[in-house]
């Protein structure tokens, strides 16, 4: 039976057939146009069938359910070629079959934006029959599947591997000696096999390869979600052609890209990691496990700075006057989704030269070795890792660029590259090995939804973290970092289990920043105490306003994980606009992994966390894979009836706010600095409730110097007030100099500006309208769009 997907539903499709055939390898050959905000080239996929390591997956996937098995885990006789599963969700309330690809409903025919070679190759792929064939069954001609959005394909064809100089030598079988389909595509399956000590080699033969000629133009269709090729003949994965390139380009609408202008008003360009992801950039396969490495040729004007997800600090090289060419390549298998880039007239922001007297040391801790260097063979796929490098695994911090608008370069150099080091080396200090060789950094637009992003070898970060000193910053900064091991060296393997990459890196984040602050225990102590603070008024405001089936942070229970037959499926609510402002996974998932440290003792919890790190880096997992090893792997004693199914029921399958939670918050004293800012909440109460004419006895108030996060909580208490006059707000702004605080605590401000209509401020309100976009979209959304329409006319969008 065909199912009809409504382009208009807020359930996310993921059509590509990973389950039959897996894109290896992505070289990308692309043009970069300013004036019609076009992204326009050719992409070569290299394929394997993925049959050929199905039963072997099978078999790594009952071995690796627990730790303890050596055999997997730490001795693996050889790599695993393909993750274990796929990585998405098959929706209960949305089954479908392999039919979902092509129904008629839903087809496209039209050729208006070049999207068919000709209408009988639409006609040829029109059937749901002919969409069904999908796999290696049946006498119908196999189809490949890719995830695809706002694209015009304008042409598909083989590449003819065979063709290329040198490839001879990936030819085992003496009988293949005419050119053929099964020499081709030996010649692949030859080449994306190379192993991990060849991948110079390797790539040299993806980049000649992705230059041979064509070999015969492959039928092609398009829908609202997905590409779908086919070759005539071709009836397997394995008959299917493994290596094609995709003649294409994107729309200015289109979904993956924002193409804007920066703060010093020049023209750009960079990916959002928006619910569609990369499929807007490049017809791709997007579930997590069709894991890949790719490499890119990117041309833009000379005066433009192309960066991207590469392990390389590219230079550009000039084709002619007025263009350069940038080339980035990466070596570790990752999902599509991770792939990033963003184009615009950055300028490297460097350090102002000091004195030797002044320099900053470059190494402020010294990490004990012993906690993170452990021995064994990765259990991932084959690739360079660097957890398998010796000088990586003591390297504290990796190498980083920055770069910035041109009129930002001094905020970074006051604030930014201050940070970098000690919290990369922070990082270190608590997880051991960096996952990622270099690092650059962004300052992204204004209009970028989002206080970070962290992606491979790249991190943006919006400018709403340069002011008002260094907490916010440097929070932020080690949230991304945590990334670079929870959510990208370590992926989940469904997408709806966000809290194992949000929740991790919320938990890091204070670990991180005390660490990098060089804070004694009790400072560090406190410090987190208040923080956590925060997130749970946070998350009981996010109880009360968000649907209830929204803040399960494991809705498919045990689905979880599981896919149709080709690897299709649907996130639930992927594509649900309110998703985008919730928080849920970031806190729930915080608390926990709070809960759990308390409960083991930090000691116990991290030294566990090393040891898990480098059970599972460069794989996919999902929560039980995190689960049962912490309990594998800690004394019985310390368990405390602690079990998977207990915490399935507490934390992760329930909506709400887990119970061993609400007992531990009612239960809990303030911290120190929660009570000296109460004390000071108290303060401004009996300040706002004096008579305008005071007695001439009656003394000032004497506040006290608060922190960033103590700041943030004055404000959320005194926003609870029914009424504050305008003079106690004036006195609010002149003590803590509100104005020139960071966005979180001006936010906070903005929300009692608003509230009061102390028309007073309003120019702080217009400021944080216009260049805080994250803060305003997370913390306003409440009511800045009645108020911004009341108050101000102008449009601040």
């Amino acid at each position: 039976m065909d199912m009809q997907l409504d382009p208009a539903g807020d359930d996310l499709p993921l059509m590509a057939n990973t389950s039959h055939i897996l894109v290896k390898h992505y070289v990308l050959d692309l043009d970069v146009d300013f004036e019609s905000q076009v992204i326009e080239g050719t992409i070569v996929l290299f394929l394997e069938d993925g049959d050929r390591f199905k039963k072997q997956n099978r078999s790594v996937e009952e071995a690796c359910q627990s730790e303890s098995n050596k055999g997997c885990k730490l001795g693996m006789p050889e790599p695993c070629h393909v993750p274990v599963t796929n990585a998405m969700t098959f929706s209960s309330e949305m089954e479908y079959n392999d039919c979902a690809i092509c129904s008629k409903g839903e087809k496209d025919t039209s050729d208006k934006d070049g999207n068919h070679d000709n209408q009988e190759h639409a006609a040829g792929i029109s059937s749901s029959k002919r969409c069904c064939d999908t796999g290696n069954h049946g006498s119908e001609e196999f189809l490949l599947v890719l995830d695809c959005c706002d694209l015009s394909v304008l042409k598909v064809e083989e590449v003819d591997v065979a063709a290329v100089p040198g490839m001879e030598k990936f030819t085992r079988s003496p009988e293949l000696t005419v050119v053929s389909e099964e020499l081709r595509n030996q010649i692949v399956r030859e080449l994306v096999t190379l192993p991990a000590n060849r991948w110079r080699e390797q790539l040299d033969y993806y980049a000649r390869c992705s230059q041979a000629a064509g070999c015969g133009e492959l039928l092609f269709d398009t829908d609202t979600w997905s590409l779908q090729i086919r070759k005539t003949g071709a009836q397997t994965a394995t008959d299917f052609p493994h290596a094609i390139r995709i003649w294409y380009k994107t729309k200015p609408e289109g979904r993956s890209v924002t193409w804007t202008s920066d703060q010093s008003g020049r023209p750009c360009v960079y990916t959002v990691g928006s619910p569609v992801n990369n499929r807007a950039l490049f017809p791709c396969q997007e579930p997590p496990v069709a894991m890949s490495t790719w490499q890119a040729t990117v041309r833009a004007a000379a005066s433009f700075v192309v960066l991207m997800s590469g392990e390389n600090s590219a230079k550009p090289t000039q084709l002619w006057e007025g263009c350069s060419s940038w080339y980035y390549y990466v070596t570790m298998p990752m999902p599509a989704s991770t792939f990033t880039i963003a184009v615009g007239c950055w300028t490297e922001v460097k350090m102002e030269p000091c004195s030797s007297g002044d320099s900053a040391t470059e190494t402020p801790f010294s990490p004990p070795e012993a906690d993170f260097r452990h021995v064994g063979v990765c259990s991932h796929m084959e690739y360079p890792c660097r957890f398998q490098n010796a000088s990586a695994t003591t390297q504290q911090i990796i190498p980083h660029r920055v770069f910035a608008p041109v009129c930002l370069t001094g905020a970074c150099q006051e604030t930014l590259l201050q940070l970098i080091p000690p919290c990369l080396s922070a990082a270190h200090s608590v997880l051991g090995t960096h996952p990622f060789s270099r690092l650059d950094v962004l300052i992204v637009p204004a209009n970028f939804p989002s206080l970070g992003m962290a992606s491979p070898h790249i991190m943006f970060l919006s400018q709403s973290i340069l002011t008002g000193g260094s907490h916010l910053c440097g929070t932020r900064l080690c949230h991304e970092i945590a990334h670079a091991w929870f959510g990208l060296a370590l992926g989940a393997r469904d997408w709806t289990e966000e809290w194992l990459s949000e929740g991790f890196a919320s938990h890091l984040e204070d670990v991180f920043w005390a660490a990098a602050q060089q804070l004694a225990p009790h400072e560090a102590r406190e410090q987190q105490e208040l923080r956590a603070c925060l997130r749970w008024r946070r998350l009981q405001d996010e109880m009360q306003s968000s649907p209830t089936e929204m803040q399960v942070l494991r809705p498919n229970k045990d689905k979880t994980g599981h896919t149709s037959d080709s690897g299709a499926s649907v996130i639930k609510h992927g594509l649900n606009p309110e998703k985008i402002f919730m928080q849920v996974h970031y806190l729930k998932g915080y608390f926990l992994l709070r809960f759990l440290a308390e409960r083991l003792g930090d000691e116990t919890y991290f030294s566990f966390l090393r040891k898990f790190v480098h059970a599972f880096h460069g794989q996919l997992i999902l929560s039980q894979d995190f689960l049962q090893m912490l309990l594998e792997n800690i004394p019985e004693e310390k368990r405390l009836e602690l079990s998977v199914e207990n915490i399935y029921q507490d934390w992760l399958e329930s909506s709400g706010i887990p119970k061993p939670l609400q007992r531990e918050r009612s239960a809990g004293a303030e911290c120190g600095l929660a009570r000296q800012v109460r004390a000071e909440v108290t303060k401004w109460i009996r300040v706002n409730r004096r008579p305008r004419r005071r007695k001439r006895r009656e003394r000032e108030a004497v506040f006290e110097k608060l922190l960033p996060d103590q700041l943030v909580l004055l404000l959320e208490h005194l926003l609870e007030q029914k009424t504050l006059s305008h003079r106690t707000l004036q006195s609010l702004q002149r003590t803590y100099h509100l104005q020139d605080q960071d966005a979180e605590v001006r936010h906070r401000w903005c929300e009692l500006i608003v509230k009061h209509k102390f028309t007073k401020a309003y120019e702080s309100v217009e400021r944080f309208l216009q260049e805080d976009q994250e803060s305003r979209r997370h913390s306003l959304k409440a009511f800045v769009p009645v108020a911004a329409c009341k108050y101000f006319p102008k449009n601040f969008g």
